[in-house]
């Protein structure tokens, strides 16, 4: 099982332009779509259509609207409360791929509602493979919390999965190797924040990025999937390093996109994969998906990891090889 916990989730909204993106000026919508999301949200709702047993935690009343739609779509969900109303996120896209996100900061967390969702993930990591911790922490949250409760997690059977950025993914990468998850998966961007590296630099250059996650690896982090955009992917684990180059793909939407190749990844695991192999199936995954309109999370038969190039990388001598 995979379990998730969204501790900021969303409505998803996402409208699509005819045109470009023009400020100031009234422009025409040719679609709108809403859907329940967050990064762990999506995670599950992949899970869902690859027919892997998963359970969604967030924080919401079991009545609100996003979990009445969560299960209309047969996605398992755990709501911890109480809890405020779930924000609402606006995406826009423009006809060529090219999209802009204005996300709303959510309803503040109390001590208590952080306390229950950390009991209900420990309480579920005891029968699961993975729990994955994805997404931004809302308002009143300390930014040290996702590190705390990866530390809890590491007593459980079960492995651990992150995907945050700005100050909870600071805190984590400050507590390793205490904090360290079995996988972690930055964008560029990201992996730029806590090596001081270029992230224009690191997600056009694979060996960079590859170099940039051996920090990780080496401060106890099991796996880094660095995602890169068009440049597809890197992974980086104790016992090497590999590159993905996705197939062409027309770009519509990019959100969610580093969503699926975390569940890609984590399938191909669940499967027993080979590490290149599950590299492959996380891009295919990841590109699937930016071909695909607002936040719409692939089915696998979407998805092509035989077009995928996996190739190894060398690391320099003390790295992981």
């Amino acid at each position: 099982m995979i379990v998730t916990l969204t501790a900021n989730p969303s409505v998803d909204r996402t409208v699509t332009l005819a045109g470009p993106l023009q400020r100031g000026a009234v422009q025409r919508l040719t679609s709108v779509t809403s859907q329940a999301g967050g990064k762990g949200v999506n995670i599950s709702r992949a899970a869902v259509a690859a027919e892997v047993t998963t359970l969604a935690i967030l924080p919401a009343a079991p009545a609100d609207p996003f979990v009445v739609s969560l299960g209309e779509d047969s996605i398992p969900c755990l709501p911890v409360g109480p809890a405020g109303p779930v924000r609402t996120n606006l995406t826009v896209t423009e006809p060529d791929g090219t999209t802009t996100k204005l996300n709303s900061p959510g309803a503040e967390a109390t001590p208590a509602l952080l306390d229950a969702l950390a009991e209900a993930v420990l309480a579920q990591a005891t029968e699961a493979a993975w729990v994955v911790v994805a997404g931004s922490i809302p308002p009143g949250v300390p930014a040290g919390w996702y590190a705390e409760l990866m530390a809890a997690v590491r007593h459980t059977p079960a492995r651990i999965a992150v995907d945050t950025s700005e100050a909870p993914l600071v805190a984590l990468v400050d507590g390793l190797p205490g904090s360290a998850p079995d996988l972690m998966k930055p964008n560029g961007d990201e992996l730029a924040s806590f090596t001081g590296a270029d992230a224009a630099t690191l997600e056009s250059d694979p060996q960079a990025a590859a170099r940039a996650a051996a920090t990780l690896v080496d401060r106890g982090v099991g796996a880094v999937l660095a995602t890169l955009g068009a440049h597809g992917a890197v992974l980086v684990t104790a016992e090497g390093a590999w590159h993905a180059t996705p197939p062409p793909t027309t770009v519509v939407s990019t959100v969610g996109a580093g969503d699926s190749s975390l569940f890609g990844y984590l399938l191909g695991d669940v499967r027993g994969d080979a590490e290149p192999d599950r590299l492959a199936l996380g891009v295919a995954y990841g590109s699937a998906a930016a071909g695909l309109p607002g936040t719409t999370i692939p089915h696998p038969s979407q998805t092509r990891p035989d077009l995928v190039e996996v190739r190894p990388l060398e690391l320099p001598s003390g790295a992981p090889t």
